[in-house]
């Protein structure tokens, strides 16, 4: 069998920020004290008035808004209180992603330290699907539980919840996903997307949908709000791993959530940390995204999110640790999965005629469930278009997708709603359930949605460069004032540099697995670059060549000696 061909490397489209009104850089700089080029990039996102560069630099929890804000939430917290004090069961029903599983402990243990009995319940991806479903509610009818409260899905579990109702249960729906049409009828439902729900800030993630259900009923309960603080660790895990927005509250509730990650009181997360090999290292989103969230993200890959929710549960050091090295193997065993599974994708896309394909969608038959919004993940970076990976088993499909910025996924899923059984998400990730048959038709549509709402010019990866400077201005200095910008995510990335007409002082050197580093010279100084999975690019440089280069500032300690470094994002002759 002959091996697909590589498809060619795809040039981002390099493109500059709107110049800064220089008028609020020169206030920035007269009032804030800040040099010219951190305040240029403060006005270029949008923070060119004094108080809202002073509130970005250095956010506080005093600034977040009022938890009763929400839709909802008398109501919510009245039923919790009143479950609470006649000792009535409540059944906590997650769903088996990292939010799912943090969101989930987190009001297991604010309603049990209320003096609340609280179970959490999540549901086995392969056996019981996903959503608040028959699983769960047979859970609830075991348990005796008078009370559902989920975390992080419900929206749509119409069906479940009417199920509930009749057995006399009532239902609580905690959730951050875009309703794809009226919320059921239960007691709350608290989601910031919901029509009508006047809360200001929509990018919550479930975690932090928990975190101000906590913070509400610890107050109408007139408990200590320490305990809710205590539990910023794992907003800021969720939040992370779930790919919110990092703006706004997301931001403030991450920022906080990291400090106390590095110092976490829970001996799970601390477990985690250690099995990741990041104890001596300082925790950022980054490191949190790629590393920590992946391991507890695989209980509910590979196997039960109930293992991640018995490991931020337990006190036990002992235990704790056993789980963590359980979460370990079973997230190598999820490496193996998608590393297979994306060279069947990339094989299979590499048959695309990309001129007429805008979105993809790829099936098979044993595909694992769990992996596929990974390698979903991957795909968009490669073709710079949505897709959907659909695994096939008895009939049925289960799909995961992504998406680039220029495409709406949950939208465009709407408009294949009547050829699936069920879909869900938001804009940038979703999830769907479609019957096999329907496989086709469904790709079609959806390639055909997508080619109404992109351009060719949508397809071309874009780089956005925040700021262009000189070698000499690449200093520790600008490194530590740019880390008064994270954490580093969706919706605040790290800021990208520009230097250009930089000298290469010597020839282009292969490092690491697949690195490419770089020594360039100029009039105002010299720099070392550093771009991993670039080595294929060595043999177009040579010394002495002049190259534009865009890169992210990094601080990097190596054998005690710190250096600053350009993380290379593109280079160009």
């Amino acid at each position: 069998m002959t091996a697909p061909v590589a498809r060619p490397r795809i040039a981002p489209l390099w493109s500059a920020t709107e110049s800064p009104d220089p008028e609020r850089v020169a206030r920035l700089v007269e009032t804030l004290r800040l040099p010219p080029l951190v305040s240029r990039l403060l006005v270029s996102r949008g923070y060119g008035e004094v108080e809202d560069a002073r509130a970005y630099l250095r956010p506080r929890l005093e600034q977040l808004h009022d938890p009763r804000l929400f839709l909802g939430m008398d109501a919510a917290v009245a039923r919790i209180r009143l479950a609470i004090g006649q000792g009535e069961t409540i059944l906590v029903h997650g769903d088996y992603d990292v939010d799912g599983i943090c969101s989930s402990t987190i009001m297991v243990k604010i309603i049990t330290h209320l003096g609340g009995k609280a179970v959490a319940f999540l549901p086995h991806r392969m056996t019981d699907g996903y959503d608040l479903s028959d699983a769960g509610v047979d859970a609830a009818v075991r348990l005796g539980a008078k009370l559902v409260l989920t975390c992080d899905c419900g929206t749509s579990a119409h069906a479940a919840i009417e199920r509930l109702s009749s057995l006399g249960i009532d239902t609580i729906v905690s959730d951050h996903h875009l309703p794809s049409r009226p919320v059921p009828a239960c007691v709350a439902v608290l989601n910031p997307r919901q029509p009508g729900c006047e809360y200001p800030d929509k990018d919550l993630c479930a975690a932090g949908v928990a975190y101000k259900l906590s913070l509400a009923l610890m107050r109408d309960m007139g408990g200590n709000e320490n305990v809710v603080l205590r539990h910023l660790d794992l907003v800021a895990l969720a939040t992370v791993a779930d790919v919110a927005p990092l703006r706004g509250e997301n931001r403030t509730l991450v920022r906080y959530g990291l400090r106390m990650m590095n110092e976490t009181a829970h001996p799970g997360l601390r477990a985690l940390i250690d099995a990741a090999g990041l104890a001596t290292t300082p925790l950022t989103a980054g490191r949190i995204g790629f590393v920590l969230a992946p391991r507890l993200n695989a209980a509910g890959r590979v196997g039960h999110a109930m293992r991640g929710v018995d490991l931020l549960m337990s006190s036990n050091p002992s235990e704790c640790n056993q789980i963590a090295r359980e979460l370990e193997e079973l997230n190598k065993a999820r490496q193996e999965i998608d590393r297979a599974t994306l060279a069947q994708a990339r094989s299979m896309a590499d048959k695309l005629d990309l001129d007429q394909v805008y979105g993809v969608v790829l099936a098979a038959d044993g595909w694992h469930p769990g992996v596929i919004g990974i390698v979903a993940s991957r795909l968009v970076e490669d073709l710079a278009r949505p897709v959907m990976m659909v695994a096939l088993e008895k009939g049925m499909g289960k799909g995961s997708g992504r998406s680039t910025s220029r495409f709406d996924l949950h939208s465009g899923l709407t408009a294949c709603a009547d050829l699936l059984v069920r879909y869900g998400g938001h804009k940038a990730a979703a999830g769907i359930t479609v019957a096999a048959d329907q496989v086709d038709a469904f790709s079609e549509r959806f390639n055909a949605v997508a080619r109404e709402r992109l351009t060719p010019a949508d397809l071309v990866p874009q780089l956005r460069v925040d700021l262009e400077l000189a070698i000499g201005d690449v200093t520790e200095d600008l490194e530590a004032l740019l880390r008064h910008f994270e954490p580093y995510g969706i919706g605040n990335p790290a800021p990208t540099l520009a230097v250009r007409g930089a000298r290469l002082a010597s020839a282009p050197r292969v490092v690491g697995q697949g690195g490419l580093k770089l020594r360039l010279a100029s009039g105002s100084g010299a720099l070392e670059a550093l771009g991993w999975g670039m080595s294929d690019r060595a043999s177009e440089f040579a010394e002495g060549d002049e190259v534009d280069i865009a890169f992210k500032i990094e601080r990097e300690t190596y054998k005690g000696e710190t250096r600053i470094v350009a993380r290379l994002s593109d280079i160009r002759g």
